[in-house]
C-alpha cells in the first residue's frame, strides 16, 4: 500500500505550481496557476460527479480509494477489479464507487484526463491510464508525462481542445483536491488502494478474501 498525508488545497497548489513558476514551456497545462498562494478556504465539492458502476439499488456498496500513480492500484485494476466486476458489479449485486486520491500533481492530471470525457467513458479511461501507468508516470518530467496523458486521452477519442480545456481548469483542480480530502477524512483513508464496504473500512487484500466479505454482506 502507498501511504499519504492529507494536505490543504493550497499545499497541493504549491506543489503543482512550482514547475510552472520556474519552468520555461508555456504550452504545458497548469491547472493550479493562480492557486499557489491561496489560503485554505471552503470549496463547494457538490459539483464533483461520483463515478459509479453497477445497479444503483444494489444491496452492497463498495467504494475504492485509489491513486492513478499508485502501483498497487494499477495491480488491483489489472486483476481483482475485473473479477469483482464480473462476479458482483455486472450481476447487480454491488454498486462500485471509484474515488481518486491525489499524492502528486501527476495523479491529479491523470484524474482530470479520466474525467474529461464524462461519466460514461470514465472507467474505460481509468483502465487505459492504469494499464499504461508504468509508461506515462515514468516518461520523464512534467512535459513528457502530460504528453503521455494527452496521448491516452486522444486514444479514447478526446479532441486536443477538449483535453486542454480539462487540463487547464484550475477551479476544477482545486475542487477535486478539496473533494478528495473531504472523502478521505470522512472515511479515515490512510493508504491506497483502500475500500469501504457498506460503510465499513476494508484494507487491500487478496480477491478471495474480499469476495468472502462481499458474500457475507449479501447473506445478511
Amino acid at each position: 500500500m502507498t501511504r499519504f498525508l492529507t494536505v490543504t488545497c493550497a499545499a497541493v497548489a504549491l506543489a503543482a505550481g512550482a514547475y510552472w513558476l520556474t519552468g520555461s514551456n508555456p504550452n504545458l497545462p497548469n491547472p493550479l496557476v493562480g492557486q499557489a498562494h491561496a489560503q485554505e478556504a471552503e470549496v463547494d465539492t457538490s459539483t464533483i460527479i461520483e463515478m459509479v458502476q453497477g445497479a444503483e439499488d444494489a444491496p452492497v456498496t463498495l467504494i475504492e480509494y485509489a491513486s492513478f500513480t499508485c502501483p498497487h492500484c494499477a495491480s488491483f485494476h489489472a486483476g481483482p477489479y475485473k473479477q469483482l466486476k464480473e462476479d458482483f458489479i455486472d450481476t447487480g449485486k454491488v454498486k462500485f464507487v471509484f474515488r481518486e486520491v491525489y499524492f502528486d500533481r501527476y495523479g491529479l492530471w491523470a484524474s482530470m484526463v479520466a474525467r474529461c470525457a464524462g461519466p460514461d467513458k470514465f472507467f474505460g479511461m481509468t483502465d487505459l491510464i492504469m494499464k499504461g501507468q508504468q509508461d506515462w508516470a515514468r516518461a520523464g518530467g512534467p512535459s513528457e508525462i502530460v504528453e503521455e496523458l494527452r496521448k491516452i486521452g486522444r486514444l479514447a477519442g478526446l479532441e486536443n481542445d477538449q483535453l486542454e480545456a480539462c487540463l487547464q481548469d484550475a477551479e476544477k483542480a482545486q475542487t477535486l483536491v478539496a473533494w478528495y480530502q473531504e472523502n478521505a477524512e470522512a472515511d479515515g483513508v490512510q493508504a491506497t488502494p483502500s475500500f469501504v464496504l457498506n460503510g465499513e473500512p476494508v484494507e487491500n487484500q487478496p480477491y478471495a478474501d474480499l469476495k468472502a466479505l462481499i458474500e457475507a454482506e449479501l447473506e445478511e
